[in-house]
């Protein structure tokens, strides 16, 4: 960046009360270039403009910093994957292919907010703001998780909705970190990110034994049987490794 698109910087951020502003954006910037880790709260100040001691009028130290930007990184991820997520409309499982393609492109086209979401090393739970923007985000993740835990057949052994999000949200992680980052270290694949993980989920599910088409199930007047396993005593649960299903 040259010296003179710095000084306007300057000029709109701190001659115009925008201080703060202009600090977050600053550090963004910084966090793409050199990753959370990369920068000092004196960088910061120096992007934007304003002496060493400025930015103390906002912020208490760099991490407050760091936090504000991460707790702004979670606010946009929830409002995007609310939006893919449309209480699971069509049907459940293409809403949450949604979710998925969602959590990729914020990765991908955010990498400065998910840098400071998730690798930064913030202590969440020590900033009250910070952890309820993050778990209102993971709270899309657990709803989703809920509907399709329900698609659960009658005595198909399942785990319980807050395990399976996690795991699910360990895939989209996994699949966002290594494969649709906005950098230059991502890993090529001779598939797209999004490919990767809906045949990562569906597996998931299958394995599960849930129904992973659009259709709703056919309603039965028999009750489904019962597996041999569940009835000779050979000790293991009916409801399987998680228990009785819901």
């Amino acid at each position: 960046m040259s010296w003179r698109k710095e000084t306007r910087r300057a000029e709109r951020g701190y001659h115009h009360g925008n201080l703060k502003e202009a600090l977050l954006q600053a550090a963004l910037g910084l966090i793409a270039e050199k990753g959370a880790a990369g920068f000092t709260f004196a960088d910061a100040a120096r992007m934007a403009g304003v002496s060493a001691a400025a930015p103390y009028r906002h912020f208490r130290d760099r991490e407050e910093l760091l936090s504000s930007i991460a707790q702004r990184g979670f606010e946009q991820f929830e409002s995007r994957l609310t939006a893919a997520w449309d209480d699971g409309r069509p049907d459940t499982v293409t809403a949450f292919e949604r979710v998925g393609r969602a959590y990729l492109a914020f990765a991908r086209e955010e990498p400065a907010f998910y840098n400071a979401m998730f690798e930064s090393g913030l202590p969440v739970d020590a900033n009250p703001a910070l952890q309820a923007a993050s778990e209102r985000a993971f709270n899309i993740i657990r709803a989703a998780a809920e509907r399709l835990a329900a698609l659960a057949p009658p005595g198909t052994p399942r785990p319980p909705a807050m395990m399976m999000a996690l795991h699910i949200w360990s895939m989209a992680h996994g699949v966002a970190s290594l494969f649709s980052r906005g950098d230059a270290a991502r890993r090529k694949l001779p598939m797209s990110p999004d490919e990767l993980l809906e045949a990562e989920v569906l597996i998931y599910l299958r394995g599960l034994g849930f129904p992973t088409d659009r259709r709703p199930p056919a309603k039965s007047a028999e009750p489904p049987p019962v597996p041999p396993e569940a009835s000779s005593g050979s000790g293991v649960p009916p409801g399987g490794p998680w228990g009785k299903p819901k």
